[in-house]
C-alpha cells in the first residue's frame, strides 16, 4: 500500500491504536525539547510524576525566552533548569546558545524521528523530515517519563509545490500565501505534508520557516521530505550520519491536496492583528515604519542573516526607523563575526540583540506608542510587542531589511539584484554551551529559588458545578489574551499564584478579582478559542482562579488538550447559545460524571431560564483524565 511520509513515520512509532481517521493513537516520542518560559513548570511536573531519569532517546532543555533578567526570578529559573536537567538526564542549552528551534535544527534534529516540545513552534523540526509537535508542558513531562503521546489521527493536507521562488521572494512569503488562502483555522485537525518538484529548490532553513509557521495555520504539524538537500544540511553540521532518505510513495493519497507554484509567489505581508490578515507587500508600499525586527525562530537562520547583511552592506538605516536583529544561534552569530557580515550589520546602524526570542514575545524592544513595527516573526497578536497600541506587521527578512533602509514598507523587488547567498559546506561547530547530563545524577542538588512554586493539581471532578459566567469573548481569542506574554509576565511563569492575577488583564482588568470572588466560574468563547502558544499557563492560571469550564464554539488543538490536562471542562456549544449568554449568568451543570461518559451535557442558565446543550469532544482516555481531575491525578492513579 502506498503511504505518505506522515503515515510512514506514524506507523513506525505507533504503540497504541490504529491509523484510522478520527481515532486516538499513542505514538512513541524519541526526542523532547523545552524552553524556559514553559520548561520550569514542565520539570516541576516531571518531578511530581516521580521518576528519577528521563526515558526518551534525547531530551534538551533550552534557555531562550526569559533572558531579560530585570530581577532574580528568571535567573533562579535558569539555575533550576540547569540543575534539574543534570540530574534527570537532560541536555541543557545555556542562555546565549540560541533559540531552541534553531539550535535543535542545527544540532539534534533527525529525519524520521518524533519530537515533542513545550512550545507551539516545535513544528520547525518538520523542515528536517521529523514529526515535530508542540504540546503543553505536562504532556511533554509525561512523554519524558516514557509514556506515549496521544493525538487524534489527523487528516493529511498535501501541498504540491512546483516551480522555484523568484528573486527577492522567500519561504516566509510562501507560508504567508498559504495563511492568506487557508486562514488560521485552515490546518486544524490536519498535518501538512509538502511534496513534488518545488521541494527540491528549498533549503532546510527555508523549509523550517514554512513548517514553523504551520503552527499559525492551526495544524498539528507540517513536514518536508528528507532528501539530498537535507543530507547537505546535516553534512555541513557534521551530522551526516543522522541522515536517512524519507519521502512519500509515488501516488500516495492525501485527504486534500492544494497546489502552489513557487514562481507565482510574491512578497507578502500580514497586517495587524492576525497572521492570516495577509496582502501583497506592494499594496502597503510607502507606509511609514517606525521599527523593524529581524530574527525569531522563524527567520534567524544563517541564510536569513547573510541576506540581511548583504542588503545592509555600505548603507545606513533610515533615520526614522529602528532596526533590531537577533541571530538565531551562537553558531550563526560566530559565523557572522568570522566572515565580516556582522560588521556590515553593525555598520548600517542596526541594534544587535542576543541570540534569543527577545522582541517576538515582548521581551524588550517594545516600540513607541502607536508605532508601526515590521517583524520577520510568526505572530502579530495585539499588544504582543509590549506596546498595546502598536500595529505589528509580519514579513520576510528581505522586506524587513528593505523597509528599514527606506523608512517605509518597501517591496524588495524594487532594489535591484538581491545578494547571492550560498549555504556553507561546513558550519562552525562548538557545542561547549550545551551541557550534558551529570555523570553522577544522585549527587546533583536541584536549585529552587523563592519564586518557584509547586505544580498545581485540581481536586477530583465534582458531581455538579454551579458556575458564574465570568467573561464572554469573541472569536480567535489567543493564549496571549488569556495569559499575557511579555517582560512583565514571563518571570511569573513558575509562580502560578502571582501569574494568575494577570489572566485576561488586557481584555478585562477586573477578571482575576471577580474570578476569585465568584468562584467556581466559567468562560464563554467563540470560534478557535485558545489559538497561539502551547503555554499551559493559559489553562493553569484560570484553574487557580476557580475556572472549571470553558464553553466555546470551537477550540484550538493544544489549548483544548491543556484544558483537559488540568481538569477544566472544554464544552462545545452552538453559536446561537454563545450569543445568548451574558456575563454574570448563573450556570448549573449536573450529572458531570455521567455527562463525561455520554459526551454531552445540559447546561441550565438559571439567569435566563433557558437550557442549552453542550458537547464534549474527547477520547476515552481524555474522559478518564477529566474524571480524575487532570492528567497528574490520572498518571498517579495509573501508577497505583
Amino acid at each position: 500500500m502506498k503511504s505518505t511520509l506522515v503515515e510512514k513515520i506514524l506507523k513506525a512509532h505507533l504503540v497504541e491504536g490504529k491509523l484510522t481517521p478520527g481515532a486516538e493513537i499513542g505514538i512513541r516520542v524519541d526526542q523532547t525539547l523545552t524552553q524556559d518560559a514553559t520548561g520550569t513548570m514542565t520539570y516541576l511536573q516531571l518531578e511530581a510524576i516521580g521518576i528519577d531519569r528521563v526515558r526518551t532517546e534525547l531530551s534538551v532543555s533550552y534557555v531562550d525566552h526569559n533572558t531579560l533578567q530585570s530581577g532574580f526570578q528568571n535567573a533562579d529559573d535558569h539555575r533550576y533548569l540547569q540543575s534539574v536537567a543534570a540530574g534527570y538526564g537532560v541536555y541543557f542549552s545555556r542562555p546565549g546558545n540560541g533559540i531552541c528551534h534553531q539550535v535543535h535544527l542545527e544540532r539534534f534534529g533527525i529525519p524520521g524521528k518524533t519530537l515533542l516540545g513545550s512550545d507551539s513552534h516545535t513544528t520547525t523540526g518538520g523542515g528536517l523530515g521529523m514529526i515535530a509537535i508542540g504540546a503543553g508542558g505536562l504532556d511533554v513531562a509525561v512523554a519524558m517519563a516514557g509514556a506515549p503521546y496521544y493525538i487524534t489521527v489527523p487528516q493529511l493536507l498535501g501541498v504540491k509545490l512546483t516551480g522555484e521562488l523568484s528573486p527577492w521572494v522567500s519561504a516566509k512569503d510562501v507560508i504567508l500565501t498559504l495563511l492568506k488562502r487557508l486562514s488560521v483555522n485552515g490546518g486544524v485537525g490536519k498535518i501538512v505534508e509538502y511534496f513534488d518538484s518545488g521541494v527540491e529548490s528549498l533549503t532546510v532553513p527555508e523549509r523550517a520557516t514554512i513548517t514553523n509557521m504551520g503552527a499559525e495555520l492551526g495544524a498539528t504539524t507540517s513536514i518536508f521530505p528528507s532528501d539530498e538537500r537535507t543530507r547537505e544540511f546535516l553534512a555541513a553540521q557534521q551530522r551526516e550520519g543522522d541522515w536517512v532518505p524519507l519521502q512519500a510513495d509515488a501516488g500516495a493519497q492525501y485527504d486534500e491536496i492544494i497546489e502552489l507554484d513557487l514562481s507565482a509567489v510574491e512578497p507578502m505581508i500580514a497586517m495587524p492583528h492576525s497572521p492570516d490578515n495577509v496582502v501583497p507587500v506592494s499594496d502597503l508600499a510607502g507606509k511609514q515604519v517606525d521599527q523593524v525586527c529581524i530574527g525569531s525562530c522563524t527567520n534567524s537562520s544563517y541564510k536569513d542573516m547573510m541576506t540581511v547583511a548583504g542588503m545592509l552592506e555600505g548603507k545606513t538605516v533610515h533615520a526614522g526607523t529602528d532596526l533590531m536583529i537577533s541571530p538565531g544561534s551562537r553558531q550563526i552569530l560566530t559565523m557572522l563575526a568570522d566572515n565580516g557580515a556582522l560588521s556590515d550589520i553593525i555598520g548600517a546602524g542596526a541594534r544587535l540583540l542576543e541570540s534569543a526570542c527577545g522582541p517576538c514575545l515582548g521581551q524588550g524592544a517594545a516600540p513607541q506608542s502607536g508605532a508601526v513595527t515590521l517583524r520577520s516573526f510568526n505572530r502579530n497578536f495585539e499588544a504582543r510587542s509590549g506596546t498595546a497600541d502598536a500595529g505589528i506587521y509580519l514579513a520576510s527578512p528581505e522586506t524587513c531589511a528593505a523597509s528599514a533602509l527606506t523608512g517605509a514598507i518597501t517591496d524588495p523587488r524594487t532594489l535591484g539584484r538581491p545578494p547571492q547567498i550560498e549555504m556553507p559546506h561546513r558550519f562552525t561547530i562548538d557545542d561547549s554551551m550545551i551541557l550534558p547530563p551529570a555523570d553522577k545524577p544522585e549527587a546533583v542538588e536541584v536549585y529552587r529559588g523563592p519564586n518557584i512554586k509547586p505544580a498545581p493539581r485540581r481536586e477530583p471532578m465534582q458531581d455538579s458545578l454551579q458556575l458564574t459566567l465570568l467573561l464572554k469573548v469573541g472569536d480567535n481569542i489567543t493564549t496571549d489574551h488569556i495569559s499575557p506574554a511579555g517582560a512583565a509576565f514571563l518571570p511569573l511563569r513558575s509562580n502560578l499564584p502571582a501569574l494568575a492575577q494577570h489572566v485576561f488583564e488586557g481584555v478585562d482588568p477586573t477578571f482575576a478579582r471577580r474570578a476569585l470572588e465568584f468562584a467556581p466560574g466559567a468562560i464563554s468563547g467563540g470560534q478557535n478559542y485558545g489559538q497561539g502558544s502551547s503555554r499551559e499557563h493559559a489553562a493553569m492560571a484560570p484553574l487557580h482562579l476557580g475556572v472549571r469550564a470553558v464553553l466555546a464554539v470551537s477550540f484550538a488543538r493544544i489549548h483544548h488538550a491543556n484544558l483537559v490536562n488540568f481538569g477544566i471542562l472544554p464544552l462545545l456549544i452552538a453559536q446561537a447559545d454563545h450569543d445568548a449568554l451574558s456575563g454574570g449568568d448563573s450556570l448549573l451543570i449536573e450529572g458531570i460524571p455521567q455527562g463525561i461518559g455520554a459526551r454531552k451535557f445540559t447546561v441550565k442558565n438559571q439567569s435566563s431560564g433557558e437550557d442549552f446543550e453542550a458537547r464534549l469532544e474527547v477520547t476515552d482516555r481524555q474522559a478518564s483524565i477529566l474524571q480524575a481531575g487532570g492528567l497528574l491525578n490520572y498518571v498517579g492513579e495509573q501508577a497505583d
